[in-house]
C-alpha cells in the first residue's frame, strides 16, 4: 500500500482539521509531516502522527496555545510556545529569525515550552526560500551516554543548515550515530538497526531497537559527534530558558509534557558580500566539488533523489502504520481507503 504526496497533506489536513486545529496551523503541520516523508525521514512523518494525537489527548500538546514572545531586541527574540505544536512554535519562530536577519544581517530566536517539530532541516529550508541562510538546533529527550559512561544524559541534539543558491545545500543531521525515531521506526516494523549504532542498558552493542531503546545511542564520530551534541544541549537548554540533559522528556512519544529547547539563526548573505556574490562564489564551490573524481555529492543532494523518488512512487505503508492510520481514521470518521493506493 502506498500514499502519493498530494494525497498524504490532504489526509493530514482532513485529520487536523477533525481535531479543531485552526486552518493556518493545520498548513504547517501537514507541510513540516509531509517534508519529513519527501526527504526520506520517515520516522519523522506521517508514521509520528499518532504520538501527536496522543500528546493532545493528554493535554500536552496544546493545539490552541498563544505563542508568547518574552524577551525581544533587533536581534534576538525568545518565544514560550505555550506548549503549541512544535511545527508551528518553530515555523513562527524562524520567520522572525528571518524577518529580523533581513534588517540587520544575523538573527538568533530561541524557544522553550514547545514540541517536537519534525526534522530540523524543514525550518533552515524556510531560510532558503528567502535568499536567507537557515541554522536550526534542538535538544531531545536524553539518549546519548557521555564518553566513559552507560546513562543516557545527553539528546541526540539534531542540526540542520541550508544554504541559499543555485542548488538545494543542506545537512539535516542527528548527533547521535542514528536518530531515535528510526529506532522508534525499526521497532515497528520488526526490524534490526545496524551494528555499531546504540548500546544496551548494559552497556553493550546491540542491533535490537527495543533493547537500544532502552539503552542508550552512541554518538557519530565518537568524541566529535558527543561534543556537538554537549554544546547543543547547553545552546538549545540554559540559553533559552529549557531543560537539558536528564531535565528534557516529551521528544519521543508525546506521553510527557515536553521540555526541550530550540534555536533558529538566519544570516542575510546581501548584509556580508550580497546575495548574488555569495550565490556566485558558492555556485564556483559546488562545480569544484561536483567535478572532483571519479563522483562525488554535495549536501542536499540525497535528498533531492529522495524527494524525486517519493514523487514518482509515494510512501510504501507497511501494516502496522496501516493500521494506526485506520484506527484513527475510524475514529475521526474518516475512510482512510480513500487517500491510500493498494499496491506495493
Amino acid at each position: 500500500m502506498r500514499i502519493n504526496a498530494e494525497n498524504e497533506k490532504k489526509l493530514l489536513l482532513v485529520m487536523l482539521e477533525k481535531i479543531g486545529v485552526s486552518k493556518g496551523n493545520a498548513e504547517i503541520v501537514a507541510e513540516a509531516t509531509l517534508d519529513a516523508d519527501l526527504k526520506g525521514f520517515t520516522s519523522h512523518g506521517l508514521g509520528r502522527f499518532h504520538n501527536y494525537l496522543k500528546g493532545i489527548e493528554l493535554n500536552n500538546i496544546n493545539t490552541n496555545g498563544e505563542i508568547i514572545i518574552e524577551k525581544e531586541t533587533e536581534a534576538m527574540a525568545l518565544i514560550n510556545g505555550n506548549n503549541n505544536f512544535g511545527q508551528v512554535v518553530a515555523y513562527k519562530s524562524m520567520k522572525i529569525a528571518i524577518e529580523k536577519a533581513k534588517k540587520i544581517g544575523i538573527a538568533a530566536v530561541g524557544t522553550n515550552n514547545s514540541n517536537h517539530f519534525g526534522v530540523t532541516g524543514f525550518y533552515s529550508d524556510l531560510a532558503i526560500k528567502e535568499g536567507v541562510i537557515g541554522f536550526v538546533i534542538a535538544n531531545t529527550e536524553p539518549a546519548i551516554a557521555p564518553l566513559g559512561g552507560k546513562e543516557p544524559i545527553i539528546g541526540t541534539n539534531p542540526i540542520a543548515i541550508g544554504v541559499p543558491g543555485d542548488n538545494y545545500i543542506s545537512i539535516d543531521m542527528a548527533t547521535s550515530a542514528t536518530a531515535r525515531g528510526k529506532l522508534l521506526e525499526s521497532s515497528r516494523k520488526g526490524e534490526k538497526i545496524s551494528e555499531g549504532l546504540a548500546l544496551d542498558k548494559e552497556g553493550n552493542p546491540t542491533t535490537d531497537p527495543d533493547k537500544a531503546l532502552e539503552g542508550s545511542i552512541l554518538p557519530f564520530g565518537g568524541h566529535k559527534g558527543y561534543s556537538l551534541a554537549f554544546m547543543i544541549e547547553i545552546l538549545t537548554g540554559p540559553l533559552v530558558g529549557a531543560a537539558y540533559g536528564k531535565q528534557v522528556k516529551g521528544t519521543a512519544n508525546c506521553d510527557e509534557n515536553c521540555t526541550k529547547g530550540d534555536l533558529f539563526v538566519a544570516i542575510d548573505p546581501e548584509k556580508f558580500v550580497g546575495i548574488n556574490e555569495f550565490k556566485k562564489e558558492t555556485e564556483k564551490f559546488v562545480t569544484e566539488i561536483r567535478t572532483s573524481e571519479p563522483e562525488t555529492i554535495v549536501p542536499g543532494d540525497i535528498e533531492t533523489k529522495k524527494i524525486d523518488n517519493f514523487r514518482k512512487n509515494g510512501l510504501n505503508i507497511d501494516k502496522v502504520l496501516y493500521n494506526r492510520l485506520n484506527e484513527i481514521c475510524n475514529n475521526l470518521d474518516i475512510n482512510l481507503n480513500e487517500f491510500i493506493e493498494n499496491r506495493s
